[in-house]
């Protein structure tokens, strides 16, 4: 690059830089916050020198990212000056010379907090067997009690790195995106982020299966004109009755995101022909007085049923009994003159910006920026997971699905024998209801009485039910307990109690075992008890101590032989080759019976941003888990376990998702570059109206007309209504498609899915 043309670049993104700078200042300007530009000025000149000569993957300066997120922080979040200088300077402690300190000195202590607990959850060194993004989720979770700006801020920058992820290569977009899906978009939704939320799923959905997201959103396309028909007939009389009462109000029209639509074609096995709520109508209204807004809405809502039936099972009534996040409205589902059921969210729009900002939104409500501590329910959140940080589990997976059960969790309003309201998450039990009230209540809960009704502790609450805890001094936690409750917190203080139970009987174990080495003539070395370990075949050592100290094991003549070498193993040594669950393709007889290739070990300096390509000849030297069952045509993606050997998952595959979210640096791209040598297993269901001979036209359009193996057939009926599945041997997962197709044409079969 000659002088003249460096110059030009500079001017440009100095340009650049400057009119984005601008547009963040002209936003806060516009906002309700008081107006200091000129400590925002100070810290977007101090990052832009810090940042100075650097560049994203993208090629565009650094600093383009730290703007970005103040904007986003600013735009779509709504906070105030604090946030926006925390943003500017996010990334100048981890990435530059700059410490803490510095920006205390320059910034105060509030803003050099916050760029800390950022600062905390981007670095960190963890051990081998640690999952970093466990570790650094539970950082995160810390930082919140401290000041929630902190996670309002990281939620900001995960948007604009997913935003720009196509500048990745794609084994860290898997990661990225696999982790967004995972936690932050749940994260998102629990503080009420909704519109962040619905874009980090889409923007995940799209990197990780762009063939599938690009056929919804031109599903989407295709039937917006004939969508507008239906809501301008829906929503006219509506709105005449609107004005005859003379609100102030507007109507919105809510149309399903690609990625809640790809979701529930997913888990309720239907074509996107089959969904039915992909439209949705919004009323948003201004109160007359700001005390009466619940009324109002009550009112706009019966005024809806005189035009159209509700649906009696579908009335959320979030206005009254508003959720953890803050969020307030009243749902109500409504049946069209077309025939088909539309869902109305009726809103106040103080209620409308709680939704669509979160908890930011009270910012709006509150003399300055400082956060008051009257945020409820969301404090009684944040208090469970601290109380499970300070005990944590000893598998960092674990503490993960712990945190995400109370993440997706919808909720249900509980009473108190004294009528007081408690939330609890949707599908709680009595166990559950006790542990959260306090620990003895549920370590000793034999029982309740629900709406004066006796019930087990594994009953499960509904909305609205009033619980009496029994108790009893004599009772104690049992491992059963585990399987029945829900709540992170139960399950946390369940575990936690066990566990301590679990090590006064691991050190009987190891007294026994110590023992009986000792009159054995062994001595307790490492050695010695792995190889007890491998012959129990126990997963670790504290289980295997578990196990002496329990009596299922009993230490004798096997051991003793064992260890003085007497046993023959076997070529596969303890596990039998026990990893390797099936075989995931068929080849002929002759090459079957050939000697099964060695399997590829990742070398030490192997480039993982390049992609893998499955061919023919490749493909036996890949693990294939029982988890999942990947295909050619399939979205997939290679893992590289603890043995450096590549294991092949389907990325939608549950295994997957956490793999994403926690073991991103071991992913890999995979591409498959395969030539219809080889059949693999497929399955599809089908269900619809049963009839004398469908059974053998399905069978007839498989075999004959398209010369597809059948392997297996089940079908079962029930009241005229039949449901089975037919295991298959395919190429790829295109005949899988056509195969479909064709049975889409057989009469009275009403659904058709691919079973992964």
């Amino acid at each position: 690059m000659d002088d003249d043309e460096m110059m030009r670049r500079e001017a440009a993104d100095e340009q650049m830089i400057t009119e984005a700078f601008q547009r963040l200042t002209d936003t806060y300007m516009n906002s309700c916050h008081r107006k200091k530009v000129e400590i925002i000025t100070k810290a977007f000149n101090f990052a832009k020198q810090a940042h100075k000569g650097v560049r994203r993957l993208s090629g565009e300066p650094y600093i383009m990212h730290p703007i970005a997120v103040a904007q986003i922080v600013c735009e779509e979040i709504g906070l105030g000056s604090t946030s926006i200088c925390s943003a500017l300077l996010h990334d100048v402690v981890e990435d530059t010379e700059y410490t803490v300190e510095d920006i205390e000195n320059m910034f105060g202590p509030k803003i050099a907090q916050i760029v800390d607990g950022l600062t905390k959850l981007s670095g960190g060194i963890f051990g081998a067997q640690a999952s970093a993004q466990a570790e650094n989720f539970k950082k995160l979770l810390l930082t919140m009690s401290e000041d929630i700006r902190v996670i309002l801020i990281k939620m900001a920058d995960r948007l604009h790195n997913m935003r720009t992820l196509e500048s990745q290569p794609a084994n860290k977009r898997y990661k990225i995106a696999g982790e967004t899906l995972y936690l932050y978009a749940p994260l998102a939704h629990r503080l009420g982020l909704y519109r962040i939320k619905s874009e980090l799923e889409n923007l995940s959905f799209r990197f990780e299966h762009p063939e599938e997201f690009e056929a919804i959103v031109r599903r989407l396309e295709e039937t917006k004109i004939s969508r507008q028909q239906s809501f301008d007939q829906f929503t006219q009389p509506i709105e005449e009755a609107l004005k005859k009462m003379g609100v102030k109000y507007e109507i919105k029209q809510r149309v399903k995101t690609p990625y809640s639509i790809w979701s529930k074609m997913q888990n309720k096995h239907v074509t996107f022909d089959e969904i039915y709520d992909i439209l949705a109508a919004r009323i948003i209204f201004t109160p007359r007085q700001r005390e009466e807004e619940i009324n109002e809405c009550f009112d706009i809502y019966v005024a809806l049923t005189k035009i159209y039936s509700s649906h009696p099972d579908r009335i959320r009534d979030w206005v009254n009994h508003p959720k953890a996040n803050g969020y307030q409205a009243l749902h109500v589902t409504l049946m069209s003159k077309q025939g088909f059921w539309i869902e109305v969210q009726i809103r106040s729009d103080r209620m409308n910006e709680i939704a669509e900002q979160g908890l930011a939104a009270h910012w709006k409500y509150k003399e300055g920026e400082e956060l008051q501590e009257d945020e409820g329910e969301l404090n009684q959140w944040l208090r469970t997971i601290k109380e499970i940080l300070d005990d944590p589990q000893p598998d960092a997976m674990d503490f993960l699905d712990a945190i995400k059960l109370n993440l997706f969790a919808s909720e249900i309003f509980v009473f108190t024998p004294k009528g007081e309201i408690k939330t609890m998450p949707a599908g709680c039990t009595v166990l559950d209801f006790a542990f959260s009230i306090h620990t003895f209540l549920g370590s000793h809960c034999i029982g309740a009485k629900v709406n004066h009704k006796l019930v087990p502790l594994s009953h499960q609450l509904n909305s609205g039910d009033q619980v009496e805890v029994l108790t009893s001094k004599s009772q104690h936690v049992h491992p059963v307990w585990i399987t029945f409750v829900h709540t992170a917190k139960a399950k946390a203080k369940v575990q936690a109690i066990l566990r301590r139970g679990q090590r006064e009987v691991q050190k009987q174990g190891e007294t026994i075992l110590t023992e009986w080495l000792k009159s054995k003539g062994f001595e307790a070395t490492s050695e010695v008890i792995d190889q007890l370990q491998t012959l129990h075949e126990m997963p670790n050592r504290d289980e295997m101590l578990l196990a002496i100290g329990e009596k299922k094991i009993t230490l004798g003549d096997k051991d003793e032989d064992e260890l003085k070498g007497k046993n023959k193993k076997g070529d596969n040594g303890g596990n039998g080759g026990g990893w390797r669950k099936f075989v995931p393709f068929v080849k002929a007889k002759k090459q079957q019976e050939e000697k099964q290739p060695e399997l590829f070990i990742v070398p030490e300096k192997f480039n993982r941003k390049k992609p893998i390509f499955i061919n023919e000849d490749n493909i036996a030297q890949y693990i294939f888990p029982a988890c999942c069952h990947p295909i050619p045509g399939d979205d997939a993606l290679g893992y590289i376990d603890n043995q450096n050997r590549i294991e092949i998952h389907n990325r939608k595959c549950p295994v997957a998702n956490k793999l994403k979210a926690n073991y991103g640096n071991r992913l890999l791209d995979v591409k498959w570059d395969m030539h219809k040598q080889l059949f693999f297993d497929a399955t599809i269901r089908l269900g619809g109206i049963d009839r004398r001979g469908l059974v053998n036209e399905v069978t007839r359009i498989i075999s004959d007309q398209l010369s597809v193996d059948i392997r297996g057939l089940a079908f079962s009926t029930k009241d005229g209504i039949f449901e089975g599945t037919i295991d298959l041997r395919v190429h790829d997962r295109i005949e899988v498609k056509e195969i479909m197709d064709k049975l889409k044409e057989v009469d009275d079969l009403k659904e058709i899915s691919q079973i992964m």
